[in-house]
């Protein structure tokens, strides 16, 4: 992952009122291994590059994951997302053990951070940030078969919302 990148992943998170305040409710529920990520980094990063600040695109959802291979249970899920919701009401929750998932169906979907007890910010990345900043939308075979893939590509309309994106077909 190029650092500059990086920085600039960083850049924008730092300068997301929201999104700050996600990673510091995040934090406070103590997880150990965890992110936010998919749909809300891709599209504060898609604005972005956009120049849609002004007007951000609506978020669906906060993705916080966590990694707990002791607790797969879908009620552990379901009691962070309530504690969330009850806590942060206006930030739409969803919370997924990923030791349960595996991991996102595209590449640049694929990018977390999160916020360590420093206030520094921890980037996962685990296929890099190429695709992100490329605005590239490509199918991660592990997770998602071609027809998921060709059925997400037309549900979330990427090119409508960002129309510098490049969709990848397979």
């Amino acid at each position: 992952m190029a650092t500059s990148d990086a920085g600039r992943l960083a850049e924008l998170v730092r300068a997301s009122p929201w999104l700050m305040r996600a990673l510091r409710a995040a934090r406070e529920l103590g997880l150990a291994d965890w992110c936010i990520g998919a749909g809300a980094v891709r599209g504060l990063v898609w604005d972005a590059l956009h120049g849609f600040e002004s007007k951000p695109s609506a978020l669906s959802d906060i993705d916080l994951v966590y990694f707990d291979a002791s607790d797969l249970s879908a009620e552990r899920d379901i009691a962070l997302q309530r504690r969330l919701a009850s806590e942060h009401p206006d930030l739409p929750w969803e919370v997924t053990n990923q030791a349960a998932v595996a991991t996102w169906p595209e590449y640049a979907t694929a990018v977390g951070v999160a916020l360590n007890a420093d206030d520094s910010l921890r980037i996962i990345a685990p296929f890099g940030l190429d695709d992100l900043f490329d605005m590239t939308v490509r199918r991660n075979p592990v997770r998602a078969s071609a027809e998921i893939y060709r059925r997400r590509v037309a549900d979330k309309r990427y090119r409508e919302r960002w129309p510098r994106v490049t969709v990848i077909h397979e």
